[in-house]
């Protein structure tokens, strides 16, 4: 931490209640930053594990975190709860589906099966 730069202590809650990645971080600290360490930092024995940072949200006072931002910009403060932890839920997104492939383009395209007369 730079001189004079007083840490904020954080914990993050994880999906089944548990907290992770307790210690105190500098308000310079990226949330990028802060998620690549929980990745490194993520429990293996857990049913969830993220294979990125990109595949986790952080949660402050009901707000997504954005990655570029610094603690200091999204707003923790110290004095939120003065000597106490601030605690951050983590969300793992599932990664996404890839789009269907060619397959579908084989198949025969739907025909309307509309029964109306035509006047």
């Amino acid at each position: 931490m730079a001189e004079g730069e007083e840490g904020i202590e954080l914990k993050f809650r994880i999906f089944d209640g548990t907290d992770i990645g307790h210690r105190s971080y500098p308000p310079s600290t990226t949330v990028a930053t802060l998620k690549q360490r929980l990745v490194s930092e993520w429990p293996q024995d857990k049913s969830v594990i993220p294979k990125s940072a990109s595949d986790m949200k952080l949660i402050h006072a009901g707000k997504f975190l954005e990655n570029s931002k610094t603690l200091s910009e999204s707003r923790i403060h110290i004095g939120d709860l003065p000597g106490g932890v601030i605690t951050m839920h983590v969300v793992v997104q599932p990664p996404v589906a890839k789009k269907k492939t060619d397959k579908n383009k084989d198949e025969k395209p739907k025909q309307s099966t509309c029964s109306c007369t035509i006047l």
